[in-house]
């Protein structure tokens, strides 16, 4: 059903070198024949999320970057940012592949039922190294679709959509209420605050620009809250004061965020409390870190009681504790409501060697809110 009739493609590669540098190259390689219960896609849509830079470009001292070459010889050089060394030591001397989500068109397919299902469809995947052309995967890893959907529609079908239901899921799992967010204005939090509107449940958004805030009270956010306010504290605490929002997920990572959001849960969840033990207050009040825009070390004040719990939350974890069944009905409410509530905007389509170009690395790095990048390897 495809007219496509190569048998390599090229793949985008990150490399931490043994003199302290981070490249990122292009490396061609043989497009693998599909099993029986697989499909090769030909990748036409892939976003720069946030845990794509992790590993794409996170290590690098962006001011000090160099592109040379052009095409499929173009090659990104720069410097290990100061202090990073012992954390990518595993990383020396191995190219890893980068690209966590991505979209395109199934142009060959196994001998199954269920592949044969999914030829010439545009299909959204979920699986590493999907910066690239062209790639060889399993049917279950593979969401069909609705028509007229096209891959840049559906590129972003998986880490945003699935981690925004994720954050209502486990808050329904664990019995709270209502939800506070941090980074809230990016694609991701706009996407739970749509959820959170659709599903009637109160969302405290927390960012630091005061445009920031202006976009998601725009969107009909009701509860923003802005680090740059002498105000934030107060703000913070009244919010969880009339919501019960007492687990919060952060994308900061570092820096002290969490442990102030905590203190405001603590502040909150005394405030009718004549005589507070030494144990602080009986809520329970989780932060969940769940990002690393702030890649400093993650400070914290132990002055909100006894009561209380710091976890990571990842979404592949996620999904294998909810099981394959209740995984399944997100993935079809996302590819439902793709156009509406879990709908991508993004600022700038570039090539593979694109995204080797120092200023676009550069551009990108910065995880701007309002600044979106989508790789399309076909171009």
């Amino acid at each position: 059903m495809s007219n496509d009739t190569n048998t390599s493609g090229l793949q985008l590669r990150s490399l931490v070198t043994d003199d302290g540098h981070l490249q990122l190259f292009l490396k061609s390689a043989p497009i693998t024949e599909p099993g029986p219960d697989e499909v090769v896609v030909r990748i036409e849509a892939t976003p720069i999320n946030p845990s794509d830079q992790a590993t794409l470009i996170m290590p690098a001292d962006v001011s000090t970057g160099v592109t040379t070459g052009s095409g499929e010889e173009t090659r990104y050089t720069a410097k290990l940012r100061k202090g990073i060394e012992s954390r990518v030591q595993a990383r020396i001397g191995k190219p890893l592949a980068v690209g966590n989500e991505g979209a395109g068109t199934v142009i060959k397919a196994g001998s199954s039922d269920a592949a044969q299902a999914l030829l010439g469809k545009i299909v959204a995947v979920l699986e590493g190294a999907l910066y690239c052309q062209y790639r060889t995967l399993n049917v279950m890893q593979c969401m069909p679709m609705n028509q007229g959907t096209t891959a840049r529609d559906a590129a972003s079908c998986f880490v945003n959509p699935l981690t925004a239901l994720g954050f209502v899921e486990t808050m329904r799992m664990e019995g709270y209420k209502a939800i506070i967010h941090t980074a809230a204005a990016s694609n991701l939090g706009q996407m739970l605050n749509r959820i959170c509107i659709e599903d009637d449940i109160d969302l405290i958004n927390i960012v630091r620009k005061e445009e920031q805030a202006e976009i998601l009270k725009s969107l009909g956010a009701k509860y923003v809250c802005n680090t740059s306010d002498d105000t934030f504290m107060a703000d913070l605490t009244a919010a969880i004061e009339e919501t019960g929002a007492y687990i919060a997920f952060d994308a900061t990572g570092g820096g002290d965020l969490g442990s102030r959001i905590l203190s405001c849960m603590e502040k909150a969840a005394l405030k009718d409390v004549e005589r507070p033990g030494p144990y602080g207050s009986t809520t329970f009040k989780q932060l969940y870190i769940y990002g690393g825009l702030d890649i400093s070390p993650t400070y914290i004040s132990r002055n909100f009681g006894f009561s209380w719990g710091i976890n990571g939350w990842l979404l592949t974890p996620f999904t294998q504790k909810i099981g394959l069944e209740k995984t399944m009905v997100l993935r079809q409410r996302v590819a439902d409501e793709l156009h509406s509530t879990f709908k991508s905007h993004y600022s700038d389509e570039i090539s593979l060697s694109e995204a080797l170009d120092k200023d676009t690395v550069a551009a990108y790095s910065q995880q701007a809110t309002g600044r979106k990048f989508l790789i399309n390897p076909s171009k």
